[in-house]
């Protein structure tokens, strides 16, 4: 019975391997710790923290006041990104130092290669979290630059190479019948360089945009124009030069033209819909930026144009991302297309008892064109729309040329003037009065459901 039990453990753990690992691991930290070189470079390893404390504060107030003198947003990043690794910088390069010295006396020093590569990986982490100041970006560093130097320190970066080699996807066949395939390496490196040359295509895009912008001559729609020009054909770009540097046949990828054409029919058609309709909005110059447009009931500017949707900024301070497909397929007012100047309504009534009703127009137009935002030109008007139940009621109509600083509040102020002329001469407006008669009335039974 012991005998069965002692074999199935033996079959799931086998000891006999795990105190043979053991002992070998025992013996190689007793050979280590008794290696002079091993020593050494433990030793090294502590005396290379004694300079990165003593002149990390220094180097670090060094970079910040080159931060202090530039104007570059990436470089104050960067800047202060090295103020905040001056101490591992400075670690980094006293364990260089101490490699090549090594190297140079023949001694080992794959304990400082090590470290080194540890210490560069966190460096490279930590510094895109501090100059990119995206979570996305920061992630994807640190999945990328601790595993690869892991791999380094122990060795295993050369075997996964050539395994990630020999795994190979088919592509087919070619036209001169070799079979076409990209290994699993050359995808991992294709999407690292993509991911670099990205975010840089992103940097140059918005350098550029900004440069646009600045240009007076341009008008605000063929400017839209460019960026999105800009944006659609620099990630193509960084793309195409991901695949030249793993030296990836781009023809290649004709094989998959079917799929991606089915693709986008089903799944993105939306995308490439609303990309589209972004087009076509700055062609025909129907929606530029800073025009003030309404939707669905919501009012505002717009502040910028994307491929896939415009920005409108409200009166409330909310943005609104509106896709380019919904400007074409629905109703949208643009209240500033080709000329800014609107016009406003601002209804009131006075008592039937007034007896001077063209005063009363006078005192409304005089009083609505002391309003600040109301233009002179077209002139303010005051119409008599009708005799109402309880008052004669006006209409006044008056213009401004700033309809995205809002409409009610003008119309507010429009208003409030014309109450303060008609109480200065001493006009009333009136509200609404009911006479109630009663016919029967019958004492007894109210006092009884009393």
């Amino acid at each position: 019975m012991s005998e069965q039990t002692g074999s199935a453990i033996d079959a799931i753990l086998p000891m006999s391997e795990v105190i043979a690992l053991a002992q070998d691991l025992k013996i190689n930290i007793l050979s280590a710790l008794t290696n002079p070189e091993f020593l050494l470079q433990i030793v090294l390893l502590i005396v290379a923290i004694v300079p990165a404390i003593l002149f990390g504060s220094r180097f670090s107030r060094l970079v910040m006041e080159l931060e202090k003198r530039t104007d570059v947003q990436l470089l104050k990043r960067t800047a202060h990104a090295a103020g905040v690794l001056s101490i591992p910088i400075i670690a980094y390069l006293s364990l260089t130092a101490f490699r090549i010295g090594l190297g140079s006396f023949g001694l080992a020093s794959a304990w400082i290669s090590g470290a080194i590569a540890l210490l560069s990986a966190w460096i490279v982490v930590r510094a895109v979290t501090l100059v990119i100041q995206s979570e996305f970006w920061s992630r994807a560093a640190f999945f990328i630059a601790w595993p690869i130097a892991v791999l380094d320190v122990f060795g295993l970066l050369g075997p996964v190479v050539e395994q990630m080699q020999t795994l190979a996807l088919p592509l087919g066949e070619g036209q001169d019948g070799k079979a076409i395939e990209i290994s699993m390496l050359d995808i991992v490196r294709t999407l690292i360089y993509f991911v670099v040359l990205f975010w840089g295509a992103n940097l140059v895009s918005r350098i550029l945009q900004q440069q646009i912008d600045q240009i007076n001559d341009i008008s605000p729609s063929f400017k839209a124009l460019l960026g999105k020009i800009l944006n659609v054909l620099l990630p193509i770009i960084a793309l195409v030069i991901a695949f030249q540097i793993v030296g990836f046949n781009i023809a290649t990828l004709a094989v998959f033209s079917g799929a991606v054409g089915l693709g986008i029919g089903l799944g993105l058609q939306r995308i490439v819909g609303n990309f589209l309709a972004g087009f076509a909005l700055v062609a025909d110059r129907s929606i530029k930026p800073n025009d003030i447009i309404e939707i669905d009931g919501n009012l505002g500017r717009v502040t910028s144009m994307q491929a896939r949707y415009i920005a409108l900024r409200t009166r409330d301070g909310t943005e609104l991302l509106i896709p380019n497909e919904r400007l074409l397929t629905e109703g949208v007012v643009n209240w500033s297309r080709s000329d800014r100047v609107i016009r406003l309504y601002a209804p009131f009534g006075v008592s039937y008892s007034t007896g001077d009703l063209e005063q009363v127009q006078r005192l409304a137009v005089e009083a609505t064109g002391d309003v600040d935002r109301v233009v002179s030109l077209p002139e303010p008007t005051c119409n008599l729309v009708e005799f109402g139940d309880s008052s004669v009621n006006f209409n006044v109509r008056f213009w401004i040329g700033d309809p995205e600083e809002g409409t009610e509040n003008v119309t507010s102020d429009v208003l409030m003037a014309i109450w303060k002329a008609l109480k200065a001469k001493g006009i009333e407006i009136p509200f609404p009065q009911r006479d109630l008669h009663i016919k029967t009335w019958n004492a007894t039974e109210v006092s009884s459901n009393e």
